[in-house]
């Protein structure tokens, strides 16, 4: 599919509006996550993904409705109680219709209640189940991952009677209930979760982890079908890497994990014929959105979209769905009623925001990593790297994500 995009329209998509003032009839829209700090390329991956997701919704035209589009970001440094005040400030000052972010889970499950406070939706950009679960209120939407769809799509490429997997996640929410939903996503498959390892999220010695997670496994001998070690964790540290310079496959161990940003992929050429399941890459989907990001993408920045781009541009789909569904109102109920149950398509193919949790359901995909030379991943280099090449599309009813809110 080709669509007009012009210049003007461009430079329109990548301009931070000016204050509510100046626009009473937008649509105002506050994208207040980490644009600083350990998570920031995420977070930029998302800033740029929602404005190209807005202008390939609106053909160009960043209007909704006869409506302008205004986004305002705030960074939260990835502090808690400045994200509280940040957003609290959107609705209150902004007058924001809806708060994105924050990415990071631990972040993201301080503001839920400000959105509640101010009766206003929030659409947090983090993973951990909490956000759509126990810490959930009826003014949150996801439409990125949770917890339990990174969990259920690794079991289901990975899980099976006789496997047996000891993990290796970073101890806050995020980890945890990664870790969570993993384990009861592979019992459900069959197979077993026989030691759990968490560790700060700024740790970069991972040795003495190894050698327990080697222990937990070594002398099994129920795991007839496999012994792997799966990692949930976020940011540049790798500890597979750690693990697999200790030779786990002197024990017959293999290891395995979820998608990840294309840096963090560049490492994954240390582990060939790695299997997992991940949200989003980009050779993956077979769609025409995909087909118009991809290009688009390279042919601005002459780079691929990444992970984070792709939920980016997923949001604004959402949003902009959610706005015509109402005939251009951004009243908060209204935008509720909206989003409940609302279908959209993305670049990973049409989503369905559920009405219990209000959590996007989507495809993943089961990979296989394939190592490479890529000249079209990053603008400044070529790099030798492990490829998540498609073993197979993971549809939505092969995955059983629990509803985890009480409702």
């Amino acid at each position: 599919m080709k669509r007009p995009i012009t210049a003007i329209a461009f430079a329109l998509a990548t301009i931070v509006a000016a204050p509510a003032s100046l626009a009473a009839d937008s649509i105002r829209i506050a994208h207040v996550t980490g644009f600083t700090g350990p998570l920031s390329a995420y977070a930029e991956q998302l800033r740029v993904g929602m404005k190209m997701g807005f202008e390939y919704a609106t053909d160009g035209s960043m209007e909704i409705e006869g409506r302008p589009i205004e986004i305002i970001d705030k960074d939260t440094q990835l502090d808690p109680a400045r994200a509280r005040a940040l957003v609290e400030e959107a609705y209150a000052e902004d007058d924001a219709h809806i708060v994105v972010g924050p990415v990071s889970s631990g972040v993201a499950l301080a503001t839920l209640p400000i959105a509640q406070m101010y009766e206003r939706v929030i659409m947090p950009e983090g993973v951990a189940d909490a956000i759509t679960g126990k810490d959930w209120n009826r003014y949150v939407f996801r439409v990125g991952r949770n917890s339990s769809q990174d969990a259920v799509s690794n079991a289901v490429a990975l899980g099976a009677p006789g496997v047996c997997v000891a993990t290796i996640a970073q101890d806050y929410a995020f980890g945890r209930d990664g870790v969570a939903a993993y384990k009861e996503a592979m019992q459900a498959e069959g197979g077993a979760v026989v030691h759990e390892e968490y560790l700060p999220t700024d740790a970069t010695d991972f040795t003495a982890a190894a050698q327990r997670l080697f222990g937990a496994l070594k002398d099994r001998d129920d795991c007839d079908k496999g012994k792997y070690i799966f990692a949930i964790w976020a940011g540049s540290a790798n500890p597979l890497s750690r693990i697999q310079d200790l030779k786990p496959s002197r024990f017959g161990i293999k290891l395995a994990t979820g998608g990840n940003i294309l840096p963090a992929l560049v490492s994954y050429a240390e582990f060939p014929g790695m299997e997992g399941a991940g949200f989003y890459y980009f050779e993956s989907p077979d769609n025409e959105i995909n087909d118009w990001f991809v290009a688009q993408h390279m042919k601005r920045f002459d780079a691929a979209p990444d992970f984070f781009t792709a939920q980016g541009f997923a949001q604004a789909m959402a949003i902009t769905a959610a706005v015509r569904k109402t005939h251009g109102s951004t009243d908060t109920e209204d935008l509720i009623e909206a989003l409940e149950g609302l279908d959209f398509d993305t670049p990973k193919g049409p989503m369905n925001i559920r009405a219990a949790d209000h959590q996007a359901m989507q495809q993943m995909y089961h990979f296989r990593i394939k190592v490479e030379d890529r000249d079209d991943w990053f603008a400044d280099r070529e790099v030798t790297a492990g490829v998540p090449t498609l073993v197979r599309v993971i549809d939505t009813d092969e995955m059983d994500i629990p509803v985890r809110n009480g409702r």
